[in-house]
């Protein structure tokens, strides 16, 4: 029953996303604003982590099942994707570059944050 209490959860948040993602043109993907609106409710504590945590992780440990149409889609424009094969790479380059500068980044931030209040918190 918990599992089923943890899909419901979600897919409601994906719904709520959906009307989001309508009402402002679309301009962010329904995904992305169910899980800003997801985020925000784990944060206030309306849904407990306990709720969704199984299900949760179900979907994270297996997500490379979600990567398979994205494959497919890029399999079905192959042909326009090899005319620019050069410059589809220096892109694919630099995105996970600058994608992992910034998650270095952002880590890093947060790593120094938690070391300075465990620092503040045993001297005081």
């Amino acid at each position: 029953m918990k599992t089923v209490k943890g899909i419901a959860i979600i897919l409601a948040f994906l719904a709520l996303g959906q009307v989001c993602s309508i009402l402002i043109g679309g301009f962010i993907p329904a995904s992305v604003a169910g899980m800003i609106l997801m985020f925000v409710a784990l944060c206030l504590k309306i849904v407990k982590a306990e709720a969704i945590r199984d299900v949760a992780a179900f979907l994270t440990d297996n997500m490379t099942v979600f990567f398979i149409p994205a494959f497919v889609g890029i399999m079905n424009q192959w042909d326009v994707i090899r005319t620019s094969f050069f410059g589809w790479c220096i892109v694919l380059v630099a995105t996970a570059l600058i994608v992992m500068a910034t998650s270095g980044l952002i880590a890093e931030t947060i790593i120094r944050r938690t070391d300075k209040k465990k620092r503040e918190d045993s001297h005081a």
